[in-house]
């Protein structure tokens, strides 16, 4: 969850540094730090909080140096502390990780007998202890390095740094995420693309077990037995718009104002203009597919809960859904003609990349829905489907989980069509009905005034419940992750039918209750649950359209109406208003919208 950076520059490093880790933040930001050689001297700064903390040391003191390397830390091992920060050191080397070394304790202890001195509680400083006592023993840096990495367990993506050496940097990847920038006479390392994208755009991925030996003249690349091999030199273009605000006061605002241009992107990318489906790389034969898993984290869980409905629904296929850190452990049957989906915003989430090389050779086919096309979860798929939202930047997914959304209602819609199981009018209907949904989220957007009102007034609650029938209870649940992860407001999604299972027993004139009900053919039976609670003192917020207002809104507490969308895709339109709701009532506490506590974009590390 770390970024992690490094140059091998011709210009003074230390601003360069800054500006690749402000890119790297949205993966960690309790700490960060840089470390530099100038005229062979190894020094670093670091420093605590958001990086501009460490943007104000170096101005009061400045590094020196074209060689660098650069960190921004989301806390796994040690509290957020300056001795935690990285980059960590031993004397010649400096180290900067991404990832857990599992096995960290053991080392630490055989290096504390042997006399080192450790300053932090952090895993990655047993790395350049390590690597200090093979230069200890006469090994060169890279000699050095690679011995390290033997002793090492766990997942990391690390960057070694050493005095005296200005013109070499080595990289290793082992679970983690890792790219190698080439420039003219210069060279780069990142997390990801994103930290490359103003320095170069020709970006070579670090497979499994690599290792980098990296120079300004080129980078040497190595297997996990140490042997030479050749890496793709990839030309990446990345809108360097896409990674700035726009005039927005937050990512999410921006993310959320873009979400009708991307998707109307991302529907043009699959539909062809006669209106016909096209899945790239020969698409998938539905005809031979007897069940669907499907595996994912967070909110892109919610899509797939979502995409459950419409698959079942739609084309008659059984599907499982699962948290992909529980998948692995549970270590489920694969039963044969099982297709595997696995749906990622980065491609690079830890559990489900795990989830899906348990399935590799289980299931008949391993399919990803993923924001990033050169992320190891695509690269290790048979097929990997692009949502196209763009580079998504604030913690909290909005424009990648419409698009995900999209992009498995396409794939609903295929296989129903390859398996029979929809008319040809039917399915043409469907498909327009998606083409229209940029126009309709357009629509939605423009209830933003009367949204940020009504968040206002939920900003006062400590508790919150969200209720939903049908596809609308993963969207229940999706709007409940949104306000709790930034604004701090407890909140739990429910199917409304459960309401009365238990959840009831919390409602009073304190707790709004946020009840997700289009005018369906589930409205009443929503409205009996809603009855429900309002009989018991509750503050209900009904988010409907028109005719949902007109029926049931009478002594609501509050009512936000949509515009008409057809049923099949109303969870497309209403993430909308919970995205707003969720954004408004932040704002209102003043909490950190973009980058809440405790969270990080890309969860790498279990």
């Amino acid at each position: 969850m770390c970024g992690i950076v490094g140059v091998l520059g011709d210009h003074e490093v230390a601003p360069i540094l800054v500006e690749a880790l402000k890119r790297l933040e949205y993966r960690g930001y309790d700490s960060a730090g840089i470390a530099t050689v100038n005229a062979g001297r190894l020094d670093r700064r670091r420093a605590v909080g958001k990086l501009v903390n460490l943007s104000d040391l170096l101005v009061h003191d400045p590094l020196a140096g074209k060689s660098g390397i650069g960190h921004t830390r989301w806390a796994t091992h040690g509290a957020p502390s300056i001795a935690n920060a990285h980059p960590h050191r031993a004397r010649r080397v400096a180290v900067v990780h991404n990832g857990i070394i599992e096995n960290f304790r053991a080392l630490r202890d055989e290096l504390v007998a042997q006399g080192a001195g450790f300053e932090s509680d952090t895993d990655t400083e047993t790395v350049a202890h390590l690597a200090q006592v093979f230069l200890d023993q006469g090994l060169a840096p890279r000699e050095a390095a690679e011995r390290t990495l033997e002793r090492l367990e766990g997942a990391f993506a690390l960057l070694f740094l050493f005095e005296g050496e200005d013109d070499l940097m080595i990289a290793a990847r082992k679970g983690s995420p890792l790219a190698v920038g080439h420039g003219e006479g210069e060279m780069f390392v990142g997390s990801d693309a994103i930290a490359l994208a103003p320095l170069t755009h020709r970006i070579t991925y670090l497979e499994e077990g690599d290792r980098a030996i990296v120079t300004r003249a080129g980078a040497q690349f190595f297997d996990d037995q140490g042997r030479p091999v050749n890496r793709e030199i990839r030309t990446i273009e990345i809108d360097a718009t896409r990674v700035e605000k726009g005039g927005y006061k937050h990512f999410m605002a921006k993310e959320i104002a873009e979400q009708p241009s991307v998707m109307g992107d991302a529907l043009r990318h699959y539909i062809s203009e006669s209106g016909e489906i096209v899945l790239p790389g020969g698409g998938i034969d539905f005809t031979r597919v007897s069940r669907l898993t499907m595996v994912a984290c967070g909110t892109a869980y919610l899509a797939c809960m979502t995409a459950k409905y419409w698959i079942e629904q739609l084309a008659g296929l059984p599907v499982d859904v699962d948290i992909a850190s529980e998948f692995r452990y549970r270590e489920p049957p694969i039963p044969e003609g099982t297709l595997a989906v696995f749906v990622s915003q980065s491609g690079e989430t830890a559990d489900t990349l795990a989830a899906l090389r348990y399935c590799a050779d289980k299931a008949q086919r391993i399919v990803s829905v993923v924001n990033v096309p050169e992320s190891s979860i695509a690269r290790e798929s048979d097929l990997a489907l692009p949502i196209l939202a763009g580079a998504e930047i604030s913690v909290a997914s909005t424009k990648g989980f419409t698009c995900q959304l999209a992009v498995l209602a396409l794939v609903a819609l295929e296989a129903a069509r390859q398996r029979g199981t929809l008319d040809a009018p039917t399915l043409a209907r469907h498909i327009e009905d998606l083409r229209s949904m940029p126009g309709r989220l357009n629509a939605a957007l423009a209830t933003e005034p009367r949204t940020e009102a009504i968040a206002r007034l939920l900003s006062e609650a400590t508790d919150v419940l969200f209720l939903g029938r049908g596809a609308m209870y993963p969207l229940a649940l999706e709007g409940a992750l949104k306000l709790k992860e930034i604004s701090y407001i407890h909140a739990e999604g429910y199917a409304s039918g459960e309401l009365k299972h238990g959840p009831i027993a919390l409602v009073d004139n304190t707790v709004p209750v946020i009840v997700l009900a289009p005018h369906d053919r589930l409205f009443d039976k929503t409205v009996s649950n809603m009855q429900e609670v309002m009989a018991r003192g509750g503050k209900v917020l009904l988010v409907t359209d028109a005719r949902g207002a007109a029926e049931a809104g009478e002594g609501v507490w509050q009512c936000l109406a949509m515009p008409e969308v057809p049923e099949l895709f109303a969870p497309i339109l209403y993430a909308l208003p919970a995205q707003m709701l969720a954004y408004h009532t932040a704002v209102a506490k003043g909490t950190d919208v973009d980058q809440p506590r405790n969270l990080a974009k890309s969860v790498t590390v279990e």
